[in-house]
């Protein structure tokens, strides 16, 4: 069973204990209280099935806060009847889990197992996480890490591939306004909120169960007594608490990482409209515009390229407005700037070629260049047949020398750079197309 039993929000009159936090009385203690993770809770699911049935693996809950990580590994280890000890690796240290361990083995002396909860497990180095293996190996403790932070990046491959990861996602306003008024039908059951202001809150929350509750809980505090003597939150109180949503943002987290990708793939996939969208959250949540706009840089060279060569200037001018003048003016050039890069016609053919001639030069051999392709600025070099039979370009007809080898002659031909037929391109595929053709021509007049 768990160690810690559940408390009721508050104490009896005759008690000096301090009241639970609302979230902490309203935890679940069964699968069947819990609220949201459908896609690994449902009753078909293998994580909801293996905790049922008291079976227990080890596993790493990865998700943003406030979705539920600790109470799930609290249910995981009540209805397996395991002891449950709870580590956070923000305040852990060595002494700390070498006495989870020697309580861990003696729970296993007496037949019972022992599930070690690490909260914040990303936060401990790899000496630390790689303390747990022998440990989980040999079957002294179930091993569950909780995370907001992406274990793959975060975590030791010895301990992932003794873990399972299951991803938890932040709560829908259902789920939360599901909360709330469960939390109001028993630990605040003598309290009313206006349906709209119990969305507010919800919105407000975002994605945050322990959020949630913890403002339905300040805004109980504050309510005013109805006609009927009931305590009521309306809108005047939800202004008084200032619900402003604290949107989910880590400058060096998960949630940094797939919202710049998401402005880059709606970038990509033309869409102006999500592309602004994904700009506005990233300025919300505290991203550095100058960041953005670096990357909008790297948009316009990836995925515009020169299909619209025209893409990458305005990124530029973007990127200098926004460091001359700062915001906001220098944001609404990099909205610009966005807009521009969705709208414009897209090729990743520079891209490409450039991975292709860079992977060439990387893992080819170290080739000469050729001596025709060589300077010769002293007689010498010369002499030594340097810079011998360069055709000078603007001497032949459109300045086009059609024939001339100008890799290494030890290697083929290569055609890196594939235009895209769209936008520019489409001009300079033309082109390409027609010098080649010209090479053709020369290479096998040579021959005959």
């Amino acid at each position: 069973m768990v160690d810690t039993p559940q408390q009721g929000l508050f104490s009896s009159a005759d008690s000096a204990q301090v009241p639970v936090p609302l979230a902490a009385a309203m935890r679940p203690t069964c699968l069947q209280e819990f609220v949201g993770q459908g896609h690994l809770l449902s009753a078909d699911r293998p994580l909801a099935q293996a905790i049922n049935r008291g079976h227990l693996h080890s596993f790493v809950l990865w998700g943003p806060p406030g979705v539920g990580k600790t109470t799930l590994a609290r249910i995981a280890a009540q209805q397996a009847d395991a002891r449950f000890l709870q580590l956070s690796a923000v305040m852990a240290g060595v002494r700390d889990i070498r006495d989870a361990m020697t309580q861990a083995q003696a729970e296993q002396a007496r037949g019972r197992a022992t599930v070690l909860f690490v909260d914040e497990v990303h936060r401990f180095n790899k000496a630390q996480q790689d303390a747990f293996l022998p440990y989980v190996e040999e079957g002294t403790i179930t091993f569950i890490g909780a995370t907001t932070e992406n274990p793959s990046f975060e975590l030791n491959s010895a301990l992932l591939s003794r873990a399972r990861v299951y991803r938890l996602r932040a709560l829908e306003q259902d789920d939360l306004e599901t909360l709330m008024r469960r939390a109001l039908s028993t630990q605040l059951c003598d309290v009313v909120i206006d349906e709209v202001c119990l969305q507010q809150l919800a919105r407000s929350a975002d994605g945050d169960g322990r959020r949630a509750l913890a403002q339905l809980e300040l805004a109980a505090d504050l309510a005013h007594s109805d006609a009927n003597g009931r305590r009521r939150i309306d809108q005047s109180v939800i202004d008084e608490i200032g619900t402003g949503s604290v949107r989910r943002f880590d400058k060096g987290g998960d949630a940094f990482y797939d919202q710049i990708s998401a402005l880059h793939k709606s970038v990509r996939g033309s869409n102006p409209d999500a592309s602004l969208y994904w700009f506005a959250r990233m300025l919300d949540g505290g991203c550095d515009p100058l960041y953005i706009a670096r990357r909008v840089v790297r948009m316009a060279s990836e995925d515009v390229g020169n299909a619209d060569p025209r893409a990458l200037a305005l990124a530029l001018d973007a990127w200098q407005v926004q460091e001359r003048l700062g915001s906001p003016e220098g944001e609404l050039a990099i909205a610009q700037a966005i807009t521009y890069l969705a709208c414009a016609a897209k090729s990743n053919a520079v891209y490409l070629a450039y991975k292709s001639a860079r992977a060439e030069a990387e893992n080819g051999p170290s080739l000469p260049v050729p001596a025709h392709l060589c300077n010769a600025p002293t007689a010498l070099m010369k002499e030594q047949g340097l810079g011998q039979g360069y055709r000078y370009a603007h001497d032949e007809p459109d300045a086009y020398a059609a024939g001339v080898h100008y890799f290494p002659d030890a290697m083929e031909r290569q055609h890196y750079y594939e235009p895209v037929p769209r936008g520019l391109e489409i001009k300079i595929r033309e082109k390409l197309q027609q010098l080649r053709q010209r090479d053709i021509a020369a290479t096998f007049g040579e021959a005959s």
